[in-house]
Order: structure tokens, then C-alpha cells, then sequence
């Protein structure tokens, strides 16, 4: 799944990646509870989301409680020095169908002017 977001982001039709990515029948981006999300480092408005309703929203505004999750998400990609390196952003969580909150990862990084991740359950 990440290696396939890194191919189509790099591609020179960011739009056609995107929208491929945002196809929540297209099973290279989605599988069960993992997908992919990607985000704009020009503006930080998610560009790719599970849900549609996502897009647009700005990452650096999602808080979990206290935890400024999405200014951290997009601070660790914008200083990432090399294209295609992997960033890791541990978060608590509620597991779906729970209320108990449990260790959640991302893996995140940067192509050209896109961040993009993927988030799973430890």
C-alpha cells in the first residue's frame, strides 16, 4: 500500500494519483481499516481521505483531547529533509466498536508538495 502511494505521487499526474487514491473501491489504497490519507504542504488541507467529508479539512486542525495530532503530523513531514523517507507519529485512539483507546501509528512522508500516510493499530 505505501509503496504504490509512493509510485503514484511521484508519477507527474498528481491529480490522477489522487483521485485513484480517494477511490475507496480501489483496494491498493484501501484494505478493511487501513487506507491512506494525504494532506498539502502548501496549505495543509487533506487532498486524499477514507471519508469524503475529510477533504478540504485542514490536518493542522485535528486535535485527539489535548493532543494537537494534526499539527504534529504535518510539522514532522514539512521538516523532513529527504523525499520518500518514513516518519512514525504514535497517537491514542479508540478502536472501532470500542471506547477503549489504544496505541495507533502512523507512518507518514513527503512527495513533491503532497504528505501522505497510513495509520494501524499497534
Amino acid at each position: 500500500m505505501l509503496q504504490g502511494t509512493i509510485e503514484a505521487l511521484k508519477d507527474d499526474n498528481t491529480t490522477a494519483a489522487l483521485k485513484a487514491i480517494n477511490d475507496e473501491k480501489n483496494k491498493e489504497f484501501h484494505d478493511r481499516d487501513l487506507y491512506v490519507f494525504c494532506f498539502s504542504l502548501l496549505d495543509g488541507n487533506f487532498t486524499a481521505y477514507e471519508s469524503p467529508l475529510m477533504l478540504g479539512t485542514n490536518v493542522r486542525e485535528l486535535k485527539l483531547k489535548k493532543d494537537p495530532i494534526g499539527q504534529r503530523a504535518y510539522d514532522v513531514v514539512v521538516a523532513a529533509a529527504p523525499e520518500g523517507q518514513f516518519f512514525a507519529i504514535d497517537y491514542n485512539f479508540s478502536k472501532p466498536g470500542t471506547k477503549q483507546a489504544a496505541t495507533k501509528q502512523s507512518l507518514e512522508a513527503r512527495i513533491g508538495n503532497q504528505a501522505w500516510g497510513v495509520s494501524y493499530f499497534k
